[in-house]
């Protein structure tokens, strides 16, 4: 899983899914490609599934490539700016070359990772990384947020992210956002923008809401992921937290190395 704030900032945190991929040893009694999930919900038919094209993907090239069943253990929202199915994608194509010893390189990887997704190669990557082009040119950076703990919170609120592109109108900040991650996390909150927020806000205002929340909660930094609808904080690490959020939030304390 991945926070992204102005793009192209992506920096990746440790909530993941769980993803199995075994050899299909009697694939003439499974003609069509398993795929199996469980845990939360995931929208769509399994053939349109981001590790599923993937596969196929590689197929294409590596004909010899072995059948596969894959199961995909649901944790992280779909639909939630977390980047969770460009990851599951982006982490098939790294474990089928591992797998069967296709020979891959990461620059390979990348290529493959960017005709399933825009965000899908920072995830062959998977670390602090600007991106600029369709996603594809990665320049790594260094960040370590590992002094403070991280809260994300989701409302369940499908975003389109396609319309929400439609509304959005990018601010030209004053500071590049390189110059603002170098600096200190507490100079964030008055220079580090994301531009979804102010297409998103007045449509849902629970999750407007939420950021809010984190701030009188005391947050060095909030913002929203991405197009939304998950919204994250950073907190000092020694801080006790009583969050009040409904039951039906997907709600998330993150401690350890974010990294």
């Amino acid at each position: 899983m991945a926070i992204m704030t102005s793009r192209p900032f992506f920096y990746p945190v440790p909530l993941t899914d769980a993803l199995e991929i075994i050899e299909n040893k009697q694939p003439g009694k499974n003609p069509v490609l398993p795929f199996t999930s469980s845990g939360l919900p995931i929208a769509g038919k399994p053939a349109s599934n981001l590790c599923v094209k993937a596969y196929r993907l590689l197929k294409k090239d590596f004909p010899g490539l072995p059948a596969v069943l894959i199961h995909l253990h649901k944790i992280i929202p779909s639909g939630a700016g977390l980047g969770g199915g460009s990851a599951d994608g982006a982490f098939a194509l790294k474990m089928l070359n591992e797998m069967f010893e296709l020979g891959l390189s990461t620059e390979q990887l990348i290529k493959y990772a960017l005709q399933l997704g825009s965000d899908c190669p920072f995830f062959i990557i998977n670390k602090p990384c600007f991106a600029t082009g369709r996603g594809e040119t990665l320049e790594e950076i260094s960040l370590d947020l590992s002094a403070y703990k991280m809260v994300i919170v989701n409302p369940g609120i499908h975003i389109d992210t396609g319309r929400a592109f439609l509304h959005l109108t990018p601010a030209l900040p004053k500071r590049s956002v390189k110059e603002i991650i170098a600096g200190p996390i507490e100079s964030w909150k008055d220079d580090l923008k994301n531009d979804f927020e102010k297409p998103v806000f007045p449509q849902h205002r629970e999750i407007a809401d939420i950021k809010d929340s984190l701030y009188l909660k005391g947050a060095i930094y909030a913002s929203m992921s991405g197009s939304g609808s998950t919204v994250f904080g950073f907190f000092p690490k020694e801080k006790e937290l009583q969050l009040s959020f409904p039951a039906s939030y997907f709600v998330k304390e993150l401690h350890g190395r974010l990294q």
